[in-house]
């Protein structure tokens, strides 16, 4: 079964090289993670070498937060360390700390 392995790694491989850099990272979640995860969660965004996951609820956050360094040597086996860290960031509560932070920067302009 080895041989078989080897061949899907290449495929994928060669798949993710020819995507632009910037998706690549997003594309190779679901195959670093393996489906149970992916089912789950949803890679949102690659921007400066942080990968951002939204997942289901804070107990999913931190449970991947404790295999991230697995995730990241998988990502990066594919991406040749491209990705430097992955930001679990709970669904819904993206955009409300976003809203905030621009609150805040009116109100230190006032």
């Amino acid at each position: 079964m080895q041989p078989a392995a080897a061949g899907l790694d290449k495929l994928v491989l060669q798949s993710l090289r020819k995507s632009p850099a910037s998706e690549a990272p997003l594309l190779a979640w679901p195959v670093a993670c393996g489906s149970a995860v992916a089912d789950r969660t949803h890679a949102v965004a690659f921007e400066e070498g942080i990968l951002r996951v939204e997942v289901p609820d804070a107990g999913w956050r931190r449970e991947l937060q404790v295999l991230a360094p697995r995730y990241l040597a998988a990502l990066n086996r594919y991406l040749k360390g491209k990705v430097t860290a992955i930001e679990f960031v709970v669904a819904g509560r993206k955009r409300a700390a976003s809203v905030s932070n621009h609150k805040n920067s009116r109100s230190k302009r006032a």
